[in-house]
């Protein structure tokens, strides 16, 4: 269950919905480093993809492959950036908590606007929601005073409009990112090292003001927005007759084999065209040289001229390592030697379709089988140019994107090669053996189906307001076609816009509300694109009395004073009377004072008598209570009034808190290898005990008992030992800080679900009970020899039942390649072995607003590894 944490910002926001909640640092030249430190070395293991620039102040950046990005060390570039990230941590540290969460952060945490400040070290486990309360400007500081660590596989998920550039987390010590963790936001890292492992994504930026930055297989990307520059890429070049031609040469022939069918011109300048039949080729033929390739001849050398002087933003250092998932950015890049593209490439428009990008080669290219261009958020193949001085041999089965300008070369499309773009060469043979090839939508007359770039979201409106739903979309000449359900809207009464991009209601009624509003959206072009399913929620507001009740801190220190605020407003239309809020404090608390703007509050009973409380107005009660103990305690304020309200959900406001004795406080965390494992094999438990208190603890026990599912093999302890027949681990003293660790490795015996929990216990009496136990819930599976089985879907809605997309026997083909498509051909996961651990989340490219998927169907391609035929299908994803 997700437990939210109740904010004062809650209530700020509902009430005045622009104000801001922190304010950002200014990053100046920081904002455009994806991995900086001023001191100290930048390296890598593996293959990393980066957009933005990576650099050092003092030191060097090392073993880095292709980045979409500069490489800056120790120049004026750095030397810059060294000024302003420290403007920026300034900033930050200055800033004033609001909110003190517990350390340890996730595990279905949501978290509203606001600075929040953690005076230990702080741990980030499973998952953490930031909830922008759809403000999208809303600002989230994190300071922590001290090492900052993220679990393996644990995520930061951006909700309710919050944007990666406006997170940042200042770490006063190590940023220690286990493997398959997704992190959003600016890290800034005071005087120590960053350290981020393989698997892990990053939107947002990782910068060190003094200290070491080590990543290994990393996907990472600055954020965009927040005034962030929109990427143009260079101009076009200007293609003339030639933007007409699907195939050409000036000099040289043109060759075909097999079955080829081709959109566009096919001729060459001096040669012959042989080889395609007519019937399949949607265009002209030019056998001979004639007039019109006369034209495209002189055409197509104004261009190679125009691209060849055209200089270059950025330069891929590897030629032979292109590709390999690496994803661009409009830009004009360069590679200054032989190019060898292997599996994909991924060009990221960033949501502007008129993005251009140029790809400028001096050297051979040539791709592997399978190789694929795969446009992304808004990128279209007429605005991506590929300059290539030598010769192209495009292999087998690859999908290529953009047109192909080669300078003294020939060009060679291999069997079944999709060209969606142009192969035209200045000098050389031009040859294709059973291709498709066509030219780019919406150039030389050709038209450009609909695709929707920014889908409707939920509305939640009064009875009696507006409300509307918009799309964004391109193509062209796009209609639109609103809808409810599969039934058509038109306009009339209290409907406009049902052919346009914007739908509007006004005035809302309860009949209008719903949960399958949609908008079709068509073009001259097939298909058609749909938009996602979106509800309208209609409220009846005209009586309307709601309490927000907010806590100084949800972790309280034994002794110390905290502060409940509890504040009542009327949201209707009409004057409440007899309003009373009913607040009763917990055992674990002591009344001291309390301050009402009207009415009086008894402290016996809990009830703060308002009494009149007219359209719009709000109140505030503020309780001063000492905490008594420490535990967990569950606080409640409830309003009613005279009248009938007509919103029941805003009447209730909880908040829990968790008062600590920071004397005396013992903590374990215990997570496993592998969630779903094969029967026969082995999976390793990892417990990790700690003593976050300010005393030494004595006598601490560590009791883990591993269920019958399992069979014990072997353990490892950096202390003490282990008894695995009792299942206790003695650690003995542990220290003011210090932790410690042990790795129990065991042999599934047996399918079906089992709960193993890990408990620590001292000598002293702990002030903080609720980090006590930790827990891990594993589903073994049980293969046998000839079980294979692909699902046709799943559900990842957190329910522990098909959270995950299981093949069963897998495991018995270690060389798989698991790939995941959406409906526009963008990969948007992949694994290699794939290992079932795929929870519904998009793992590659740009996904802004987080990355959970939305309900629908998807694509897979399995390859086995073992020469078998390539598996492909759909899977339903439905949360």
């Amino acid at each position: 269950m997700k437990s939210k944490l109740l904010l004062i910002t809650t209530f700020v926001i509902l009430f005045f919905p622009k104000a801001n909640f922190g304010q950002a640092p200014t990053l100046g030249t920081a904002a455009n480093f994806v991995l900086f430190t001023t001191v100290g070395a930048v390296s890598n293991v593996g293959i990393t993809h980066l957009t933005g620039n990576v650099g050092t102040n003092s030191g060097l950046s090392t073993a880095f492959g292709n980045v979409d990005g500069q490489m800056h060390d120790n120049d004026l570039v750095s030397a810059q950036c060294v000024t302003d990230l420290l403007i920026a941590y300034n900033q930050l540290n200055i800033t004033v908590p609001t909110f003190f969460p517990a350390p340890l952060l996730g595990n279905g945490q949501i978290l509203n606007p606001g600075v929040y400040s953690i005076p230990t070290p702080a741990t980030l486990n499973l998952t953490l929601f930031l909830d922008g309360l759809g403000n999208p400007n809303a600002v989230f500081i994190f300071k922590i005073q001290g090492a900052f660590s993220a679990n393996a596989l644990s995520k930061i998920k951006l909700i309710n409009g919050t944007k990666a550039c406006n997170v940042f987390w200042k770490i006063e010590g190590l940023i220690d990112i286990a493997a398959g963790a997704t992190m959003r936001g600016t890290f800034i890292a005071n005087n120590a090292a960053i350290n981020m492992n393989a698997g892990d994504t990053l939107e947002g930026r990782a910068l060190s003001t003094n200290g070491a930055v080590t990543v290994s297989g990393l996907l990472g990307y600055t954020p965009i927005g927040c005034g962030s520059l929109v990427l143009n890429g260079p101009i076009a070049p200007n293609l003339g007759s030639a933007e007409c031609f699907e195939l050409f040469t000036t000099n040289g022939p043109v060759t075909n084999v097999g079955v080829t069918n081709v959109k566009g011109d096919i001729g060459t300048n001096n040669g012959t065209v042989t080889g395609y039949n007519p019937l399949l080729v949607v265009g002209a033929i030019h056998g001979v040289p004639d007039g019109a390739t006369a034209a495209c001849a002189t055409d197509l050398n104004t261009a190679y001229l125009y691209l060849n002087t055209l200089p270059f933003d950025i330069e891929l250092l590897y030629p032979v390592q292109f590709g390999n998932n690496l994803v661009l950015t409009p830009h004009t890049y360069v590679m200054n030697g032989a190019t060898a593209f292997t599996d994909s490439l991924y060009l990221n428009a960033q949501g502007n379709a008129n993005a251009i990008f140029v790809i400028k080669i001096y050297g051979a290219l040539t791709t592997s089988t399978y190789a694929k261009v795969i446009l992304m958020n808004g990128a279209l193949s007429k605005n991506v140019y590929w300059l290539v001085d030598g010769a192209v041999s495009i292999n087998s089965f690859s999908i290529f994107r953009g047109t192909i300008i080669c300078n003294n070369g020939a060009i060679n499309l291999n069997t079944g090669v999709t060209l969606d773009g142009r192969a035209l060469t200045t000098t050389g043979a031009l040859s294709t053996s059973a291709i498709n090839a066509y030219l780019p939508l919406g150039t030389c007359g050709s038209v450009f189906p609909p695709l929707i770039i920014t889908e409707p979201t939920n509305q939640i409106v009064c009875l009696g307001s507006s409300a509307s739903f918009s799309v964004a979309a391109v193509g062209t000449g796009l209609s639109y076609q609103w809808r409810k359900g599969s039934i058509n809207l038109i306009d009339g009464g209290s409907i406009s816009g049902a052919t346009t991009a914007t739908l509007t209601i006004n005035p809302a009624a309860l009949v209008d509300a719903a949960i399958n509003y949609n908008v079709i959206v068509s073009s001259s072009a097939a298909p058609n694109d749909t938009s996602n399913n979106v509800s309208l929620t209609v409220n009846n507001c005209t009586n309307d009395i709601g309490v927000i009740k907010t806590v100084s801190t949800i972790s309280p220190i034994f002794g110390n004073t905290v502060t409940f605020v509890i504040i009542a407003k009327n949201n209707g239309s009409i004057n409440g009377t007899g309003v009373v809020v009913t607040d009763i404090l917990q055992s674990g608390y002591t009344y001291v004072s309390s301050i009402a703007t009207i009415g009086t509050y008894n402290n016996a009973t809990g009830i703060w008598t308002i009494g009149n409380l007219i359209s719009g107005a709000s109140e505030s009660l503020t309780i001063t209570a000492t905490v008594q103990s420490s535990g967990s305690y569950t606080n409640t304020a409830t309003v009613v009034g005279n009248e009938p309200d007509g919103n029941m959900l805003n009447n209730s406001s909880t908040v829990v808190t968790y008062p600590i004795n920071i004397n005396n406080d013992l903590s374990v965390i215990k997570t496993v290898n592998m969630i779903n494992p094969n029967v026969g094999s082995n999976v390793m438990f990892i417990i990790k005990a700690k003593n976050n208190g300010l005393l030494n603890g004595t006598g601490v026990v560590v009791t883990d008992i591993l269920q019958s599912g399992y069979t014990y093999v072997s353990s490892n302890a950096t202390i003490g030992s282990y008894n695995n027949t009792t299942g206790i681990w003695t650690i003995g003293n542990l220290i003011s800080g210090a932790s410690e660790s042990l790795t129990i490795t065991a042999t599934v015996q047996s399918s079906g679900s089992y709960t193993n929990t890990a408990t620590v216990i001292g000598n002293e009496i702990d002030g903080n009970l609720i980090n006590n136990s930790s827990t891990v819930v594993t589903y073994p599976i049980e293969i046998t020899q000839n079980d294979f089985n692909i699902p046709q879907g799943f559900s990842p809605n957190g329910d522990y039942i098909n959270d995950l997309f299981i093949i069963r026997g897998i495991d018995r083909f270690p060389n798989n390649n698991f790939t995941i498509f959406n409906r526009w051909g963008d990969k948007i996961f992949e694994a290699n072995p794939y290992k079932n651990t795929w929870d519904g989340s998009c793992s590659k490219g740009l996904r802004m607003g987080g990355d959970a998927l939305p309900t629908g169907t998807y694509f897979y391609v399995i390859d086995l590894g073992d020469g078998s035929k390539i598996i492909k299908g759909t899977i339903y994803l439905n949360r």
